[in-house]
């Protein structure tokens, strides 16, 4: 019996790619707050539902989280076609669009996705796309965006490496990623460990599918701005 166990799990472990078996690991003790998946060191969050989408849209989140600030700090173009990913209810997409060409605002959860689409009748606006993404894709146009911004969604992703290869193969040769994440370093911001991350977890995670960091803002209060581009190294 021990034996056909032992066979059963060679067989397993084999079917499981390389590059899967090097990115992630499980683990049954986790945090409450976490999928129990862990890349890099750092265990994934779990998503926040569509059943918290208010929660997006609360007004104390103009002071928590200075979204103006954010997309002044972003320098954004009249020509630039953003990627709004992790868009939740497009609370950073229809701030943007005036001042852009087009908005692809991408999202997981097919409810969002009907959110986004609603509010974008009711705002009669024209240029943001909704996009419903996968967990290893974020079903973008191939060298299609000028910059790829993620305001408090990467920490959640399933699948961080894929989707990150994925929107790294959706920037134009100068594109950049923007990543905003609660402070992990500062104990004291009332926000679930695992819904924070540290500088240099975030660097650490980027570096690994090419991208370098060009630019970091610390003047938002509670969170990180950090913006990257891809790396003259990285192969195509």
């Amino acid at each position: 019996m021990l034996k056909k166990i032992i066979f059963s799990l060679v067989i397993a472990l084999s079917l499981i790619s390389p590059a899967y078996a090097d990115s992630y690991q499980f683990r049954a003790n986790h945090n409450p707050d976490g999928i129990g998946k862990f890349y890099m060191g750092r265990e994934i969050a779990q998503v926040m539902g569509h059943q918290g989408a208010s929660w997006l849209e609360r007004s104390p989140r103009e002071k928590e989280e200075q979204p103006q600030k954010v997309i002044d700090s972003l320098k954004l173009k009249s020509s630039d076609a953003v990627a709004d990913i992790g868009a939740g209810t497009g609370y950073f997409s229809f701030r943007i669009a005036p001042s852009v060409n087009k908005v692809y605002a991408v999202d997981i959860q097919p409810e969002m996705i009907e959110i986004l689409t609603l509010l974008k009748a009711e705002k009669n606006n024209l240029n943001v796309e909704p996009i419903l993404s996968t967990n290893t894709s974020p079903n973008l146009p191939t060298v299609g965006i000028d910059l790829a911004l993620m305001v408090d969604a990467y920490h959640e992703f399933d699948y961080p490496q894929e989707m990150m290869k994925g929107i790294v193969k959706a920037l134009k040769p100068n594109g950049r990623v923007a990543l905003v994440e609660y402070k992990a370093e500062n104990p004291f911001i009332a926000i679930k460990p695992l819904h924070k991350m540290t500088t240099r977890q975030v660097i650490r995670e980027m570096q690994a599918v090419g991208l370098d960091l060009q630019e970091t803002r610390g003047d938002i209060s509670q969170q990180h701005l950090l913006i990257f581009t891809k790396s003259p190294n990285l192969k195509s």
